[in-house]
């Protein structure tokens, strides 16, 4: 069983930055990503990272400004978030997908297997 536990949340000014972590991220996942879901909306792909190779993908609203990356060792998945705006506020949460198949419809919720708690994050001057 994985339970993924995120941490590094908050409040930031918009322009700032924060960095998300995702820990106990275990070795036979596939791919592990990040999603958010603002109030009142669907919840929506971020970044994903395969886990062996380090193959990344983001959403276009985050390209240039969200860097995503792993450390195997510590099995953690981490989110670099910079230049951060207003809308950017969501509820993000960590997700890991086990199989190469399912991967390949990584920007559905429906295709990732395990999820963690969710943590908040507030771009807000």
């Amino acid at each position: 069983q994985v339970q993924l536990v995120e941490s590094g949340g908050g409040l930031v000014q918009p322009g700032g930055s924060l960095r998300l972590s995702c820990g106990n991220v275990n070795f036979a996942i596939y791919a592990t990503g990040w999603f958010r879901q603002a109030p009142g909306k669907a919840r929506e792909f971020v970044a994903s990272i395969t886990w062996r190779n380090g193959v990344k993908d983001y959403a276009d609203s985050v390209k240039g400004r969200f860097t995503i990356s792993r450390d195997g060792a510590e099995n953690t998945m981490y989110l670099q978030m910079n230049s951060l705006k207003a809308e950017d506020t969501a509820t993000y949460y960590c997700a890991a997908c086990i199989s190469r198949d399912k991967y390949f419809g990584h920007y559905y919720a429906s295709n990732w297997d395990y999820w963690g708690q969710g943590i908040q994050v507030i771009v807000s001057s």
